[in-house]
């Protein structure tokens, strides 16, 4: 079953609250991946994000979870500020997986 997260309904236009991130990541990522579930992370109406609300919300799913994080994680209306950001996150993620 694929999950979905609406991220500014839980963090507003700009997505910079760790502990929100934190809640995501515990209350529906983690589960969902152990399942080998989707998740489908949207970031519709939000106009941008923190390196480490981005980093709270899927490190510790990438680093426990790994390949399953890696094809089940997607992300979507995200605009060009936050698509980098979660680059830069999986780029971190998958060199410390090294």
């Amino acid at each position: 079953m694929k999950r979905v997260v609406k991220i500014h309904d839980l963090a507003g236009d700009f997505a910079e609250n760790k502990d929100v991130a934190r809640q995501v990541r515990i209350e529906t990522i983690m589960p969902a991946l152990s399942r080998n579930a989707e998740v489908v992370i949207d970031f519709s109406s939000v106009s941008g994000a923190t390196q480490s609300f981005v980093h709270a919300l899927i490190a510790e799913p990438i680093r426990e979870f790994r390949e399953v994080a890696f094809a089940n994680l997607y992300f979507k209306n995200t605009t060009e500020s936050v698509k980098k950001i979660i680059e830069t996150v999986y780029k971190y993620m998958q060199e410390s997986l090294e």
